[in-house]
């Protein structure tokens, strides 16, 4: 049971960080800057970055020993989620491409903004 689990969490990596892959690149097509950049040929982790303007930075850690979004503006962290609210989040950055969100056009939810 302990192995077969142990697969599928290597499998739930894998596409995690293909899904990464694929959102960096179709956001620079976008305008924005981002990067993801995965260690080895085996896809087991990941660290994805964007940039939102304004100094406001969005980094997403994948690895088998865990998953982190955090978000920072003018280099101070705002946000650090870890496991499926990490995930959850992505759903922001998605929403960008989804819409066809330009970096001159987005703006961030004020909640975020109200932290500090």
């Amino acid at each position: 049971m302990f192995l077969r689990l142990a697969y599928q969490h290597r499998q739930f990596v894998q596409d995690l960080v293909m899904n990464l892959q694929a959102l960096a690149i179709v956001l620079e097509r976008q305008g924005y800057l981002a990067s993801c950049y995965t260690c080895g040929g085996q896809m087991n982790s990941a660290s994805f970055m964007v940039s939102l303007g304004d100094n406001h930075l969005i980094r997403f850690l994948v690895s088998d020993y865990g998953i982190t979004w955090t978000e920072m503006r003018d280099d101070r962290e705002l946000m650090k989620l870890e496991g499926a609210e990490a995930i959850s989040q992505l759903q922001e950055l998605a929403n960008l491409v989804k819409y066809q969100i330009k970096p001159s056009q987005y703006r961030p939810a004020l909640a975020a903004e109200s932290i500090y």
